[in-house]
């Protein structure tokens, strides 16, 4: 049997890197299930791989062939959770919420622990704007791997929830968060992985503005004046917080920063 890191490099050679793609991370989640061995093969050398079934739903997910990949998924092992993560990362995709949340949930009672699957779980009650119970989900993804950079994207999730609910300071400390643990967790533009980060955010021109705050607070300036433009274009309208509020004050001399205060861009 192919293994899984091996399958995944197979995938990202056949689909211009898959891998990143899915996950947004370079581990892929499989890392967390026990994959077996690699089986003897009477094949020789030079033959072919073997196309899994999660290889081949894989290579449907890269093209977007949603069907195609949880019927691929299907014939794989039905005691495997990797495989029902991924098939109700496809459903999600396809918007049948019902069979995705299905999907998720027999993968942790097939893996307790499996974080990705519960911080998944957690993009379902998301977007029935249940963020009450999505929060719950991303508190217990984070309970289980605190640490990881994987929950760099819990937090995220977490942040957008909060913010959702506006409640706006455990929003900034969640999105703090996540950014110590990945400076790039809001430059992730996969749609589809190991784990579902939520960017469907209401009043999405304020969550620009306070993704503009960390990241000027954390010295990123271009990044920040980036921010701050789709703020404005996206009808920010509190323009005199530009000049108040301390984490741009490393920016206020910048032409940049004065240009954006000058301007009235056209609403997106």
């Amino acid at each position: 049997m192919l293994s899984r890191p091996l399958a995944i490099a197979i995938v990202a050679s056949l689909t211009a890197g898959l891998a990143c793609a899915q996950t947004g991370n370079p581990t892929p989640d499989s890392s967390n299930a026990s994959a077996p061995p690699a089986a003897q093969s009477d094949r020789p050398a030079d033959a072919p791989p073997q196309i899994t079934p999660e290889l081949r739903g894989d290579i449907h997910m890269a093209r977007k062939e949603y069907r195609e990949a949880i019927d691929a998924f299907h014939q794989g092992s039905p005691r495997d959770p990797v495989l029902w993560n991924k098939m109700g990362i496809a459903h999600q995709q396809l918007t049948q919420l019902d069979s995705a949340l299905k999907s998720y949930q027999q993968a942790v009672r097939l893996k307790r622990d499996y974080v990705e699957a519960i911080n998944n779980i957690g993009t379902i009650y998301y977007a029935r704007k249940n963020y009450r119970r999505a929060i719950t989900y991303y508190q217990r993804a984070i309970k289980v791997a605190p640490h990881d950079a994987r929950s760099a994207s819990f937090y995220a999730n977490l942040g957008a929830a909060y913010y959702s609910r506006k409640q706006n300071k455990e929003a900034y400390a969640a999105n703090e968060t996540a950014m110590s643990l990945d400076p790039e967790v809001f430059e992730h533009r996969g749609t589809y992985g190991v784990i579902l980060e939520e960017r469907n955010v209401e009043e999405r021109a304020k969550w620009h503005y306070y993704v503009a705050k960390l990241y000027a607070k954390n010295g990123r300036n271009e990044l920040a004046l980036q921010y701050l433009r789709k703020a404005l274009e996206e009808g920010f309208k509190e323009k005199k917080q530009l000049e108040k509020d301390p984490e741009f004050a490393a920016l206020r001399d910048l032409k940049e920063f004065q240009d954006l205060l000058a301007l009235e861009p056209r609403v997106l």
